[in-house]
């Protein structure tokens, strides 16, 4: 078996195949400029070309490889391979110096036991500190022996500083069942806090454009998070498994428009519900009239008619296939056109594009009085000033008041639409023209999505694959899920399979322990979490004043390794970042809306507080999490695990019974 000396040898010959590669790239720019073909293919081969220059160009300056595999027996019997993050290439086109984690061959790195080695000798692990490798650790599968492996404990236990790092060096058996699996497979991950359900998620996008690249970047993958912060903590992971052609937004981003007004919380809920798909269905098809004259087509002398009767079943018949309403009204046209055509080419009329453009316009005052044009903002702008006939028998006489304006805007150009009505446009939008799809969707923190949101990431995804993440016990909107079937439903894949993560590899055991007190009130019917890491700190302790506490605690967190978040009820904040700024703290306020402030201290309001992690969490006056929110005990759950080593609870007012062992 190789020395470490050896393996530090390995290192620079992975180093220099990089630089080959980064050459070879940039001289393969140059030579596609002027390359033979037609010019579609030249730029499509450039782009490619550019792309893999600039992405070699922007290797994250990590560790070459980090483990290694010796078949002992099988198709591999007698060869090794080193396992990295991506493929580096031999001299010369020579065998591989590292194989991308992706690779078949690579799944047995993460499958591999001492009861099914899968023909590997020997696993090694690599410690590596910044660019030096430090160490390494072997286990002997074929003869049996599998350790707990500390360099495996380490990294899944290394302080969290900053956004979000891949777990590609530690991916369970599991997590890397979920990551591999098959493209057309839709998967809902139940994952407990820690379970790493959200890096198994980007890692899946990772695998997935890596084994249907081709499919994939002609339908695209979207990754969906529930705010900015979110999306601002998880964007480097793809970029450090080499995949930037990932779009990664948030919902709303996602639907576009201006929020420039609030609804009150019961209007949201109205908005939010399903039943309004059926209003605003209404309230556009309901526009579609019954013709009451014929048609007449003017050219020169000649007059082409199509009567009543025939405009009636054409109408009706094009309503029934169900198409997009603007799709819809061009098929009527098309329709008429096709009748009048026929009566023009029996009088031995010649019919060119030009004559059927030109008669084609004179059909449009019809279908502007029987199937007219429409913009998603005049249909909601129609419903919210007087819901009436649309949302008679689906709404009740309440739900119709608190949708309504108390003041309607005088047009649609002139309304202030709230974050909701984003989601009722989508509707609408999508009921006119159906939106373009994505090959795969991820969409974490799913357990919070609304029935209206659901059903707007299902037209994205409709003729795609999705991968569904969240924790109901983490539920925390008004609307939120109370089981995944049902969601899974809305989200037009009722037939995914759904599976439960409840190892926990972040959060230590201290700190789930607590929080699963809380899971007997939540509702969420999901299994208590259980943890991978006996490491970590528990401190739950009263205090006279909690600002003055906070603050030293805080300085006090500040001389250990790693990052520190302090999470308070949001109506707290504002005094507690008085209070750390006039203890001289410099605490970076993270906001659901913004990309994330990392700084080693953090300030969360706990409404932002979802996916993220810090590496010693300072929790202030749990009560007044609770007591925030009608899922206050939700919320304090999500925020009660964001410790990944160190949680330290600070209360002046009694902790909530549920709490309390």
């Amino acid at each position: 078996m190789s020395t470490l000396a050896d393996e530090r040898q390995y290192v620079e010959t992975c180093r220099a195949a990089l630089r080959r590669m980064l050459e070879s790239a940039r001289e393969n720019v140059v030579v596609g400029e002027s390359v033979a073909g037609d010019r579609y293919s030249a730029e499509r081969l450039g782009r490619h070309l550019k792309s893999l220059a600039k992405e070699l160009g922007e290797e994250p300056a990590g560790p070459p490889f980090f483990g290694r595999l010796d078949f002992g027996a099988g198709e591999h019997r007698g060869r090794s391979y080193y396992i990295g993050r991506r493929h580096l290439t031999g001299e010369h086109g020579g065998v591989p110096v590292v194989i991308d984690w992706r690779a078949p061959v690579s799944r047995a790195f993460y499958r591999a036991s001492a009861r099914d080695p899968l023909g590997v000798a020997t696993r090694r692990r690599y410690g590596w500190s910044g660019q030096s490798l430090t160490g390494f650790e072997d286990e002997h599968l074929g003869r049996g022996e599998q350790g707990g492996g500390a360099i495996l404990a380490a990294e899944i236990e290394r302080p969290r500083v900053g956004p979000m790092r891949d777990i590609v060096a530690t991916i369970q058996p599991e997590q890397d069942e979920l990551v591999r699996g098959e493209l057309a497979e839709s998967v809902c991950v139940q994952g407990a806090p820690g379970t790493g359900k959200t890096a198994v998620g980007l890692h899946r996008a990772a695998y997935l454009l890596y084994a249907h690249r081709a499919r994939l970047e002609r339908s695209g993958v979207l990754v969906l998070g529930p705010n900015r912060a979110f999306i601002g903590y998880i964007a480097a992971v793809l970029p450090a498994l080499g995949e930037v052609q990932v779009e990664q937004t948030t919902l709303e981003e996602l639907l576009g428009g201006t929020q420039t007004s609030a609804d009150s919380a019961e209007a949201a809920v109205v908005k939010h519900d399903a039943r309004m798909a059926a209003v605003l269905h209404r309230a556009l098809y309901g526009r579609i009239g019954e013709p009451v004259e014929p048609v007449t087509v003017t050219d020169g002398a000649a007059r082409w008619r199509v009567y009543e009767d025939e405009l009636r079943r054409i109408v009706d018949d094009t309503r029934r296939e169900g198409l997009p309403y603007l799709t819809g009204r061009e098929r009527v046209r098309a329709r008429i056109m096709a009748r009048i055509t026929r009566q023009a080419e029996l009088r031995g009329v010649t019919v060119t594009a030009a004559w059927t453009k030109k008669m084609g316009r004179q059909v449009t005052p019809f279908l502007d009085e029987v199937w007219p044009a429409v913009k998603p903002e005049q249909v909601v702008f129609e419903v919210l000033s007087a819901p009436g006939a649309a949302a008679a028998t689906v709404l009740d006489e309440r739900e119709r008041a608190a949708i309504t304006w108390a003041r309607p805007p005088r047009s649609a150009r002139s309304a202030r639409w709230t974050a909701a009505d984003m989601v009722l446009l989508d509707e609408v939008a999508g009921l006119l023209e159906r939106p373009a799809g994505y090959g795969h969707v991820i969409v974490d923190e799913a357990q919070d999505l609304s029935p209206m949101q659901c059903r707007a990431i299902a037209r994205r995804s409709e003729h795609g694959s999705l991968t569904v993440l969240g924790d109901l016990a983490q539920a925390t909107s008004p609307w939120a899920a109370r089981d995944w079937a049902a969601q899974l439903a809305a989200l037009g894949k009722p037939g995914a399979t759904t599976v439960v993560l409840s190892t926990g590899f972040r959060v230590p055991a201290a700190v789930v322990e607590l929080a699963n007190r809380l899971l007997a009130r939540l509702a969420a019917g999901v299994p208590p979490t259980r943890s991978f890491r006996r490491d970590g700190r528990l401190s739950v302790r009263p205090v006279a004043e909690l600002a003055p506490a906070v603050v030293r605690a805080a300085r006090a967190a500040l001389e250990l390794e790693g990052s520190v978040g302090v999470i308070a009820a949001d109506a707290d904040v504002a005094g507690l970042r008085d209070a750390l700024r006039d203890g001289g703290l410099d605490a970076a306020l993270v906001q659901p809306g913004d990309g994330g402030a990392y700084r080693r201290l953090s300030l969360v309001p706990a409404s932002a507080a979802k996916g993220l992690e810090y590496d010693h969490v300072i929790l202030a006056e749990p009560a007044a999490v609770a007591e925030a929110e009608p899922r206050g005990l939700n919320r304090l759950y999500v925020t009660l695990t964001r410790a990944v080593s160190r949680l330290e609870v600070l209360h002046a007012r009694p902790l909530p019974a549920a709490l309390i062992a």
